[in-house]
């Protein structure tokens, strides 16, 4: 296997950080907000972010290729075509929490995933406004500043469950089973709007587990192996392997225990 560039990596989204995006943190002007759709938005932020970690990752393996959500937006015929990348490939997300980033609110991340053959190595998860920086290499661990991160072994009973359903994106016919069930878990606390924060969060201990509705690539693939690398779990409602097709349904918990009780207990499958 290659290695995996985790310094220079470290360094652009650092980079990018403090030059695109924290000069417009609670700086925002009425003309640089787009919404993409209702309640999405997009800033000038997120797209300066994007160009530049763009040429920034294809300048540490050139050969590589970059699939970010900006541009995926405008062509989103490129998640049909990921099965045919064989090479080195990038999943970026430049500014993750767009919503909090605009309001002013400290929980946003950007978040950069590496492929190689297929097979997730590498994950950055910047918080640009502390400097919290989450790393994971496969098989070598998964770190928050240096320091090494386990998740707790061991199960729970649901009523001691304390975790984050994102419900907004949920087929109706699902959300009303899944809100019903989970008055069986111990506390549901409002989702984050930022899965760079969520994912550091769940394998710190701060939640058991968090069900999340979109799958889409850039949003999981990172976290994915951050927490996995740390212990955790990350798989699709019916308990099978994630993978970045972009399918919905992914829950994250802090243990392969925790995850089959709050799917049980939900009904996810």
């Amino acid at each position: 296997m290659d290695s995996v560039p985790i310094d220079k990596v470290a360094a652009l989204l650092r980079e990018v950080g403090a030059t695109v995006i924290m000069p417009r943190f609670r700086a925002l002007k009425s003309g640089e907000i787009e919404e993409k759709s209702p309640d999405d938005f997009v800033t000038v932020a997120d797209r300066e972010a994007e160009t530049a970690l763009i040429a920034g990752l294809q300048a540490i393996i050139p050969s590589s290729t970059v699939i970010g959500e900006e541009m995926c937006h405008g062509r989103p015929e490129l998640l049909n075509d990921l099965h045919m990348i064989d090479g080195p490939l990038w999943f970026v997300d430049p500014l993750d929490g767009t919503h909090n980033f605009m309001e002013g609110h400290t929980r946003f991340a950007i978040m950069v995933a590496l492929r190689q053959r297929r097979e997730t190595v590498g994950a950055w998860i910047l918080r640009p406004a502390d400097g919290s920086l989450a790393i994971a290499e496969r098989g070598a661990g998964a770190f928050i500043d240096g320091q090494r991160i386990q998740t707790p072994d061991g199960g729970k009973d649901a009523s001691a469950l304390r975790g984050t359903i994102l419900t907004r994106f949920l087929p109706p016919e699902l959300r009303e089973g899944i809100v019903r069930n989970s008055a069986s878990l111990g506390e549901i606390v409002p989702a984050s709007m930022c899965a760079g924060d969520d994912y550091p969060t769940v394998a710190r201990g701060g939640l058991d587990f968090i069900a999340y509705w979109r799958g889409l690539p850039w949003d999981h693939v990172p976290g994915a192996l951050f927490l996995t690398e740390a212990g955790g779990s990350v798989t699709r409602y019916d308990g099978s392997e994630f993978q970045p097709d972009g399918k919905s349904g992914v829950l994250a918990a802090s243990n392969a225990d925790i995850a089959d009780t709050a799917r049980a207990t939900l009904r996810l499958a």
